[in-house]
C-alpha cells in the first residue's frame, strides 16, 4: 500500500475544509457581531512500520514510526472585538467587553448573542432584531416616544404624556470561562457547552462582562487582509498534496511498467 497516496488525501480534504472556513468569513466581513471562524489542525494517529536494532528514547525501543496525515483538532469561533460602528440609532447597543446578551429562541431554549441590534417587539418587549426576547424580560411598551441604555445597562423610557424617564428594566449580560467553546447555531447566536461551561451573569460595568454603548453596533471582527493570506497559504498547502499524489501515481506507473 502506497501511504503517501492516503495522507496527501487528507491534506487535501483538510486545506478544503480551511478554504471553507475562510470563505465563511469573508461572506460575514460587514455582518454586525460576525465572530470569524479559524481551523486548527493535528496530525493523526502514527504507527509502527518496522523494528531496527537500535534504541531510540524519543520513537521506543528499535521502533520505527509515521504518521498517518492530518485532521481537524477544533474549528471554533474568535471572540477579539470587532470596531464600534455609530449608527446614532436609540436601539443599537454595542457590549465593550466579553459579555453576551441572553435571548430566549423559538422553542423556548436560552441562546446566547453579540448582536446588538434591538427592537420593540409586538408585546412591548425588548428583543433582538431576529424578534429573539431579551431574558430578563423588559417592557418598553408600545408608545415608547425616548429610550435611553445606560453603560450599567439601566433601560429608561418614557412612554405616552409622561414629561420624565422610567427605568423599565436593566440588562443583564453572561460571560464563559473558555468562549472558543460555544457552539454557533447561525443567526449570531450560540449556546454553551461542556468546554465553555455555563454561563457566569453580571451586571454590565461588574464582574468583567463589559458595558453598554447605546447608539453603536459592533462590526464584523474579520480582516480582510489576514483572511487572504491565509487563503493564499491553504491554496499553497493544497497544491503541494496534490503534487504529492501525483508524484505517487508516477512512482507505482514506473513500478507497473517493470519488465523482468
Amino acid at each position: 500500500m502506497n501511504d503517501s497516496l492516503y495522507i496527501a488525501a487528507t491534506g487535501m480534504h483538510m486545506q478544503q475544509k480551511s478554504v471553507d472556513t475562510i470563505s465563511n468569513n469573508l461572506a460575514n466581513v460587514n455582518t454586525p457581531g460576525f465572530k470569524k471562524g479559524k481551523v486548527s489542525f493535528e496530525d493523526l494517529v502514527y504507527r509502527e512500520v518496522s523494528r531496527s536494532g537500535r534504541t531510540d528514547e524519543t520513537q521506543g525501543a528499535g521502533s520505527l514510526w509515521h504518521g498517518s496525515g492530518v485532521g481537524i483538532f477544533s474549528l471554533a469561533k474568535v471572540f477579539t472585538p470587532g470596531e464600534l460602528k455609530k449608527t446614532d440609532l436609540p436601539l443599537d447597543i454595542a457590549i465593550q467587553g466579553d459579555g453576551f446578551f441572553e435571548v430566549t429562541t423559538v422553542d423556548g431554549s436560552s441562546a446566547y448573542s453579540r448582536g446588538g441590534s434591538l427592537m420593540v417587539d409586538k408585546d412591548g418587549f425588548l428583543a433582538t432584531a431576529d424578534g429573539h426576547a431579551l431574558k430578563p424580560s423588559i417592557h418598553i411598551g408600545l408608545d415608547a416616544k425616548e429610550i435611553s441604555i445606560k453603560a450599567d445597562g439601566r433601560v429608561l423610557a418614557r412612554n405616552g404624556n409622561q414629561t420624565e424617564m422610567n427605568e423599565a428594566g436593566r440588562i443583564e449580560l453572561a460571560h464563559f470561562s473558555d468562549t472558543t467553546g460555544l457552539q454557533s447555531l447561525g443567526g449570531n447566536l450560540y449556546k454553551p457547552s461542556e468546554r465553555s461551561g455555563d454561563a457566569i451573569y453580571g451586571k454590565p460595568g461588574e464582574d468583567g462582562v463589559g458595558t453598554l454603548a447605546q447608539g453603536f453596533v459592533e462590526s464584523s471582527n474579520v480582516k480582510l487582509i489576514e483572511e487572504m493570506v491565509d487563503l493564499m497559504v491553504a491554496q499553497r498547502a493544497y497544491e503541494s498534496s496534490v503534487k504529492v499524489i501525483q508524484a505517487s501515481d508516477e512512482m507505482l506507473a514506473m513500478s507497473n511498467n517493470l519488465r523482468k
